[in-house]
Parts: C-alpha cells; structure tokens; sequence
C-alpha cells in the first residue's frame, strides 16, 4: 500500500509537471516570429516578386492580408490562446489528430507512428549495448582499482568522453568500412527474415556505436565510483570480518547497493529510446523520430513537433517514475511512507 499511494501521489504530480512542459512550449509556437502562417506568405511573396508591376503591389498587400487571416483561421490561431491549447491537448488528443502542416493528407500520429519502430530499432539496441558493456567494465575497473587494467580502460573511456557524438558519427561514416546511412540495403525482392535481420544490423553498426558512446564514459564512472564507495563501507569491512570472503562481500552485498545510482539514468534513456537522437540520425540519414522532430522544427511544422514533445514528455514522466519504483527492487530498505 505505501508504494501503491507514493505512485499515485507522482502520478498526480506528474500531471501539473506536464501541463507546465506543454504550456510554455505551445506559447513559444504562437508568439515567437517564424511560424507556419508567416512561412506560408514569405514562399506567396518569393512566387508573385518576379515581374510583379508597381501599380499591382497595393493588391498584393490586400491579398496577403486575406491569404493571412485565412490561414490563421486555418491553423486556429484566430482563436484566443487558452482556447487553442485547450483544443489542442483535449479535442486533439495532445495534437496527435492535427493534420500536420507541411504534410495535410497525414496527421501528426500517422507520421509518428511510421518513424517509431525505426527509433525502437536503435534505441533498445543501444540501451541493451550501453548496460551490459558499461555495468560490467565499472564493475572489472572498480575491483581491479589502480591496476594496469584500470589505467588502460580509463584511457578509452576519456577519449570516448573527450569525443562528441557529431564527430565520432563523422569519423565513422568517413571510414567506408560500414554503411554510411539509411537503416537498409536496396532488395529487388522482399528479403528472407535473416537476410533483412543481417542488412539491419549491419547498417546499424555506426549508429549503435554513436549511441553507446554517448553515455558509455559517464555510465562506466559512475559504476565504478559507485561501486568503490560501497566497497569502502563500514558494513563490508564487517562483513569481511565475520569471514566472508572479498568476492562475497562484493558481489552478495556491495553490489546490489552500487546499482542504486545507475537506476537514476532508466528516466532519460526511455524517453531516449522513444524519442531517438537528432544529430545521429541526421548525419547518417535515418528516418527515425529524431529527424522527423528536426525536420517539424526547421520547417515549423509545429502540430508534428508538439506532438512529438508531449510525447516525449510522458515518456521522461513514466521512465523517472520507473526509476523511482527500480530502487525498491534494488534496495527493500527505502521506504515509500516517509515521502
């Protein structure tokens, strides 16, 4: 009962949390300069500037300040801001029913739901690498503490720090030994399952590799740090001094409470694992939702990227929850009724 009423007190907060998130944001689309309507009338005006005659320019401005208010009409931004947020995350469903702009025959969810499984493809792939290379190298490096083994592997996990995501996806891609985009090979026929499950995994072998270094140096310290500071703890000194054995006092014990601050990361990588990662998938071309929510904000296709923001938001809300709920799992001793 204490977990199950501390779930439904987060729960509640997350709700105002959320309407804060989308709130700013849906404000920041209808006041900032820049947006689909003036978009739509600098591509009127770029069309009708060659040859147009001096006499006509007076006609012009009346027609684009028609064009204007039947676009604001539209879009729905004729109507007063709480009315339209309002429209947008209850009529509209967060928006995901909104046509998208730049697209008008395909809702902001049908164009999600075609970039999701790509971005499920990478990101569980990643999330599985990232955990079981960075758990088990903190773990190696805070046993075997200031050895060569642990001054060798520091060396590798600071370059991989020292280096962004951006150049290391560059570096890669420049090589020529892997794919250097898309997330498939051209077939003249529908491939067999393990023919499309190879090309898959073969083209994902520079991305995947991008993802994982992104938070393979902090994963691995933070492991390790984590992993020392239980070592050096009074309770398995006492341990060891009943007579268990070092390996037993890490592993049955140390152990479980160093997994406590790794849990704390479940928050971002879910919402990661949705939302995929922007840069990445634009430098090696995949059409995941990343790029989609980079192509929705470039070309202020703001239905598609509030969508994908509110989206995303639940997602971050959910994963912090789950992690909340994994220190449980991990440590029984904290306790849900004093928060």
């Amino acid at each position: 009962m204490p977990r199950l009423r501390y779930v439904c007190r987060r729960l509640l907060i997350a709700i105002p949390t959320f309407l804060g998130i989308t709130v700013v944001c849906f404000a920041l689309t209808r006041f900032l300069p820049g947006g689909p309507v003036e978009m739509r009338l600098m591509r009127l005006k770029g069309m009708s500037a060659q040859g147009e005659a001096a006499g006509s320019r007076a006609n012009s401005a009346q027609a684009s300040d028609a064009y204007r208010k039947q676009l604001e009409a539209q879009f729905g931004f004729d109507k007063p801001l709480l009315r339209q947020y309002f429209d947008w995350l209850v009529s509209n469903r967060m928006g995901l029913s909104l046509p998208s702009y730049d697209y008008p025959d395909r809702t902001a969810w049908e164009l999600i739901r075609s970039r999701i499984p790509v971005s499920l493809w990478f990101g569980v792939t990643s999330f599985v690498l990232t955990y079981l290379i960075c758990i088990p190298l903190g773990i190696a490096k805070a046993v075997r503490n200031r050895s060569a083994f642990d001054a060798a592997s520091s060396v590798v996990v600071f370059v991989a720090y020292a280096i962004p995501s951006f150049a290391l996806a560059l570096m890669l891609k420049s090589a020529g030994i892997f794919p250097s985009g898309g997330i498939s090979g051209d077939f003249d026929v529908p491939p067999a399952f393990m023919e499309f499950f190879l090309d898959r995994a073969w083209h994902m072998v520079l991305p995947c590799v991008c993802y994982v270094a992104g938070s393979f140096a902090m994963l691995t310290m933070l492991m390790k740090n984590s992993l020392l500071d239980q070592i050096s703890a009074d309770y398995v000194r006492t341990v060891i001094a009943k007579g268990a054995t070092r390996r037993r006092a890490i592993w049955c014990h140390a152990l479980r409470n160093a997994l406590i601050p790794v849990a704390t990361g479940f928050g971002s990588v879910l919402a990661l694992m949705f939302a995929g990662s922007i840069i990445i998938e634009s430098i090696f071309e995949i059409p995941g939702m990343g790029r989609l929510s980079w192509d929705a904000l470039v070309g202020r296709d703001y239905a598609v990227f509030l969508a994908l923001l509110a989206l995303t938001s639940v997602f971050q809300l959910a994963g912090n929850l789950v992690s909340d709920i994994l220190y449980t799992v991990i440590d029984p001793r904290i306790d849900f009724a004093r928060k």
